[in-house]
C-alpha cells in the first residue's frame, strides 16, 4: 500500500485521508463497479432490461480495460481510498514530456467533496515541479470538464467524443488552491 504522504508532494489528498495503492487483480470486481457507476447516467432512456445495460457495460469495462493497457503499457493503476474504503481509481503514465492521466473516477457519492480536486492538483504540482506538463482525454458531456478548466487546463485538440485537455507545466508548484 502506498500512503499518500504529504512530505512525498501529495499534501492535499493526504489531508483529506486519500490513499493510493496499486490496483490488483482482486480490485476487477470494484474497478468494473466503479466503471459502471460512471455510465448508469448514460443509459437511463435505453430501453433495454436490467440484464442486458449490466452485459453492456460489463463489455466496455473490459474493452476500456484492455485498450489501456494496450496504449499505455507504462500506466500505474491505483485504486483511491479513503478510510480503508476504496472510492475511486488513478490512473496515470508519466512520458518524458508530460503526466498524462489515462483515467481518474470516484464513486458518485464521493464527487463533489474536493477529493478530485485535492488529488489533480497534487498531480499537476508534482508535474511541474519536474517541467511537465499534464494531460487528460475527457468527454465533451462530463460534467468534470468545469473543473479542469477551473485547474488550468485547455482543450488542444478535439477527438470526437473527446477532447484532449491539457495544462501546461507551470514553474511554480503549489499554486493551486484546494477549492473545489
Amino acid at each position: 500500500m502506498v500512503v499518500i504522504a504529504a512530505g512525498a508532494g501529495y499534501k492535499r489528498a493526504a489531508a483529506l485521508g486519500l490513499v493510493l495503492r496499486p490496483e490488483a487483480d482482486a480490485d476487477i470486481p470494484f474497478i468494473a463497479a466503479l466503471y459502471a457507476s460512471t455510465r448508469y447516467a448514460e443509459l437511463a432512456d435505453v430501453r433495454w432490461p436490467a440484464e442486458a445495460k449490466a452485459q453492456f457495460l460489463e463489455a466496455q469495462f473490459q474493452a476500456q480495460r484492455a485498450h489501456y493497457r494496450r496504449y499505455y503499457p507504462e500506466g500505474e493503476w491505483q485504486v483511491v481510498t479513503r478510510a480503508r474504503e476504496d472510492i475511486g481509481r488513478l490512473y496515470l503514465e508519466r512520458w518524458p514530456s508530460q503526466h498524462r492521466i489515462i483515467d481518474i473516477a470516484f464513486l458518485p457519492q464521493q464527487c463533489g467533496k474536493g477529493l478530485g480536486t485535492a488529488l489533480l492538483s497534487d498531480l499537476i504540482d508534482e508535474a511541474a515541479a519536474v517541467g511537465k506538463a499534464v494531460s487528460i482525454h475527457v468527454e465533451k458531456n462530463n460534467p468534470a470538464r468545469r473543473l479542469y478548466l477551473r485547474l488550468g487546463f485547455a482543450v488542444t485538440e478535439d477527438k470526437g467524443v473527446y477532447d484532449l485537455m491539457a495544462r501546461p507545466a507551470s514553474s511554480e508548484p503549489d499554486q493551486l488552491k484546494t477549492a473545489s
